[in-house]
């Protein structure tokens, strides 16, 4: 039976993990900010369900949680690190607290997780690292710039995990949605910048429009979701990124196509910046006759 542990469980795509991973006949551990916030319609838990209080940007929580969620169903086998929220806003208008306040969540929390759960997947030789990134981690533009920022932070540090654990018998992946409709668009987990600038209005501005227009209209079901990361997890050679949503495909195939073309145009340019090859020319030695010849 597989034991999951699941941050920002407590709504959105995160509490739909936790169901889906109940239904499947797994065991969740539920870190939860607030577990007197926890709710949702659960399936039958059958003492398959443990909830423990948990902020990610407390380093010593962290690993207390995870050393309880071990103590309690005996081993750790799958890490979501799903705790998260957006800034709207251009990056002009983005204030540094709010910039390092987002970062302290989206990349520095899930550090801290990661750090506190390693050690037992470690010591298991197994165990999945699962990271919700976005397909905003690929791709950006105007108006989420520093949300992109921290999820483009995920694809580095999956990248590198994953090099570094895939010898211990560690899996890592991080997804790749799209719009999943959530309440992510609500201002509790997307946030506006505080200040805004007219010059921004046709840009970021617009953005900010659309994410309210299309806020409980996303393409994205996080119940099929949440069971393709089920599915992933059950999965015995998963992919380093999975991304979810016709948009998210749709995005990371106009990035890859546009990255290509930039990269053809601009070959001659790139590959003109290395050092010279040495000469292979090389002078025949001198015989010592010549030296003789040239002493005389």
């Amino acid at each position: 039976m597989t034991v999951w542990f699941i941050t920002g469980a407590s709504r959105g795509l995160g509490l739909e993990l936790v169901r889906a991973a109940l239904a499947h006949g797994d065991r969740v551990v539920a870190a939860v900010r607030d577990p007197r916030a926890f709710t949702g319609t659960l399936p039958e838990t059958a003492g398959n369900l443990l909830v423990l209080p948990l902020d990610v940007t407390d380093e010593e929580q962290a690993r207390t949680a995870a050393a309880r969620a071990a103590e309690h169903f005996g081993r750790i086998d799958v890490l979501v690190n799903n705790a998260g929220y957006g800034v709207v806003g251009a990056i002009e208008e983005t204030s540094g607290a709010e910039v390092r306040a987002l970062f302290e969540t989206n990349v520095f929390g899930l550090l801290n997780v990661t750090r506190a759960v390693l050690p037992f997947l470690r010591a298991q030789r197994s165990g999945h690292v699962i990271n919700i990134g976005s397909v905003g981690g690929f791709a950006q533009g105007a108006g989420s710039g520093i949300y992109g920022a921290s999820k483009f932070a995920l694809e580095g540090i999956t990248e590198a995990l994953n090099a570094e654990v895939a010898a211990l018998g560690i899996k890592v992946t991080v997804v790749e949605p799209g719009q999943i409709r959530t309440d992510f668009f609500d201002p509790s987990s997307l946030r506006p910048a505080a200040h805004t600038i007219d010059d921004y209005a046709e840009t970021a501005g617009a953005r900010r429009t659309d994410f309210a227009r299309t806020n409980h209209r996303q393409p994205g079901d996080p119940v099929k979701a949440a069971r393709a990361v089920v599915a992933l997890a059950h999965t015995a050679e998963p992919p380093l990124r999975l991304p979810l949503g016709s948009d998210s495909v749709a995005r990371i195939e106009a990035k890859l196509a546009h990255v290509t073309g930039e990269l053809a145009a601009w070959r001659h340019v790139a590959l003109s910046t290395d050092h010279d090859a040495p000469s292979t020319h090389h002078d025949a030695p001198s015989t010592d006759h010549d030296a003789a010849e040239a002493r005389a």
